[in-house]
């Protein structure tokens, strides 16, 4: 994919164009400066406007001028400022995190720095600044962990890191998007709020207002103690009472205003005591009903949770509209603390009428390489950064995985080539035997040790997958297909899902889960049945591969995971 795809207003530019200033801000992209073939030579003696953040500033000069590293998150690269003392006081721009707003004219360096870069910029004025205080700033000069980051999270995104995952991550995005839109898929938004678990796992997070609606019941009650029984049947009497009067008034044939005030007065005594039975019966804590939570009092009258996956809503729409996908966030609420786990993540999640298994991987394959393409098409600085940062191997993974065949085998070959693994001396930590779930000691062998290659497996046993898998004709295994890639292991989960009423029925019985939440799922098989076919991508986890990053914290936004949920 050409760059012209991503930022035609800039990528379209030859060497003698005046650079354009960015459409909705005061300023020029420091991208559309450095990222041109000459390095942004060619643009000498132009004034424009630039801003950023300080990634580095030092004086020189005895005070008399300062360089600046300034960078404003449109590329890796830094612009370098020159600023003379006349234009303003120097100690106020060159601490690392200063927000500068500036103008300036674009000059050749020095013969001796032109190795260094192309172009840099003498400031004539200063438009604006973010001061920082340097004692102050947790941000320093200085290399910090990404472990280190992540107490910083509001911050972080300033750092070279973490910038350039950002990017990569926007990339991988408008890739997705991309790759299904040029393949007439319709990008669907499915809830996040759901009354279904679609890995019958269970572990969700659950959507209640009834702690809150307790809370404030309890703090209302200490407030403004309840009526007593006495008081309830005070109300009762007082509604008989003048319920007598106005029938009594009504036998003697009262004039019609004295009947009408009688009545008046009745209404008030009525909605009086209604409103005293009504706080007599308010009780502190959740509400129960034989025994049990009684969700018919929750927010939805039944119970709630942020969503596992979309998938199971967005066949929905796979049943009429064929070719879907969904792209959004998932939520797990697994007590985990390893590096591959968080509490909230994003999935990819295509779904394709009339397609079988074959056709799942098929999508699923040209998918990853699509993506690993873009990359290298599209973010090859970032990438560089990566290579020499975290992963020397980072962009020949990218390479091999955009043009290289992925490997076919199943589940029952693959646990074979496992225990010959095994019979000549390879150690696991997990058993090998047929029935097990590869761990990813098993899927990093697979893609690293033996075939140096991306792997799709599929044919998975029965018992360790989701109830929605197609059941093949053995009656062992499913459809089920998982791509494995070396670093991370399985990227992505798929399956022909299964289209039989009656099958998927005695699978949701099987599984131990209630029938009652799927009704609307077997509806689709009772209903103009099709045969159809998706699969998952865990977003962050295609970042890590693409990346080389350790920690999947680090590639998402926002992390969350036990005990932690900044901001």
């Amino acid at each position: 994919m050409a760059e012209a795809a991503i930022t035609p207003a800039v990528n379209n530019l030859t060497l003698s164009d005046k650079i354009p200033q960015h459409e909705f801000s005061q300023r020029v992209l420091i991208r559309t400066i450095l990222t041109r073939p000459d390095g942004g030579a060619g643009l000498a003696n132009q004034t424009l406007k630039v801003g950023g953040w300080v990634k580095k500033g030092r004086e020189q000069g005895k005070g008399t001028f300062a360089f600046i590293e300034l960078n404003d998150g449109s590329c890796p690269a830094n612009l370098q400022l020159i600023i003379h003392s006349d234009v303003g006081p120097l100690g106020q721009f060159t601490p690392t995190g200063t927000c500068l707003h500036v103008e300036g004219v674009l000059q050749m360096p020095p013969e001796d720095k032109q190795g260094k870069q192309a172009i840099e910029m003498k400031v004539v004025k200063v438009l604006d600044v973010g001061s920082v205080d340097p004692a102050k700033y947790p941000l320093p000069k200085t290399r910090l962990t990404l472990e280190f980051l992540r107490d910083y999270v509001h911050l972080r995104p300033r750092t070279n890191t973490i910038a350039a995952i950002a990017r990569i991550r926007n990339a991988l995005a408008y890739a997705t998007h991309t790759f299904f839109q040029k393949h007439g898929f319709l990008y669907v938004h499915t809830p996040i709020i759901t009354t279904s678990d679609c890995e019958g796992a269970g572990e969700m997070f659950q959507v209640t207002t009834l702690i809150n609606e307790a809370e404030k019941i309890e703090k209302e009650l200490i407030k403004n103690p309840p009526p007593t029984q006495e008081d309830v049947d005070s109300a009762k009497s007082d509604v008989k009472a003048k319920g007598e009067i106005v029938a009594k008034l009504k036998a003697d044939k009262a004039g019609k205003p004295e009947v009408t005030a009688a009545v008046v007065e009745l209404t008030k005594a009525k909605e009086n005591c209604s409103k005293i039975e009504e706080r007599f019966k308010l009780k502190p804590g959740i509400p129960k009903k034989d025994g049990k939570i009684d969700y018919g009092q929750d927010f939805f009258a039944r119970q709630a949770f942020l969503t596992v996956s979309g998938q199971l809503q967005v066949e929905t729409f796979a049943c009429a509209l064929s070719s879907v996908y969904t792209f959004g966030p998932t939520f797990r609420a697994e007590h985990s603390h390893t590096s591959r786990h968080l509490a909230e993540f994003w999935m990819v999640e295509p779904e394709i009428a009339f397609a079988d298994i074959e056709d799942d991987m098929k999508c699923a394959e040209a998918y990853v390489r699509f993506l690993c393409q873009w990359l290298l098409d599209n973010c090859l600085d970032d990438m560089e950064f990566m290579v020499e940062k975290f992963d020397k191997n980072a962009i020949k993974r990218l390479q091999m995985v955009a043009s290289t065949n992925f490997v076919r085998l199943s589940y029952t070959e693959a646990v074979t080539i496992l225990e010959e693994a095994v019979s000549k001396g390879h150690k696991f930590e997990n058993k090998v035997e047929w029935g097990i779930d590869l761990a990813s000691e098993h899927e990093k062998f697979l893609t690293e040790v033996k075939f140096e290659s991306p792997v799709i497996v599929y044919n998975y046993p029965k018992g360790i997958k989701a109830f929605y898998m197609k059941v093949n004709p053995d009656k062992k295994t499913v459809a089920a297909m998982d791509v494995l890639v070396p670093k991370v292991g399985e990227l992505i989960g798929g399956s022909q899902r299964e289209e039989n009423y009656e099958v998927i029925k005695e699978r949701i019985l099987e599984m131990g889960l209630p029938l009652e939440p799927y009704e609307w799922y077997l509806d689709l098989r009772r209903y103009g049945t099709v045969k159809h076919s998706g699969f998952g991508l865990g977003f962050e986890r295609m970042i890590l591969f693409a990346t080389g990053i350790d920690n999947i914290r680090d590639v998402i936004p926002f992390p969350r995971y036990p005990g932690r949920a900044d901001l």
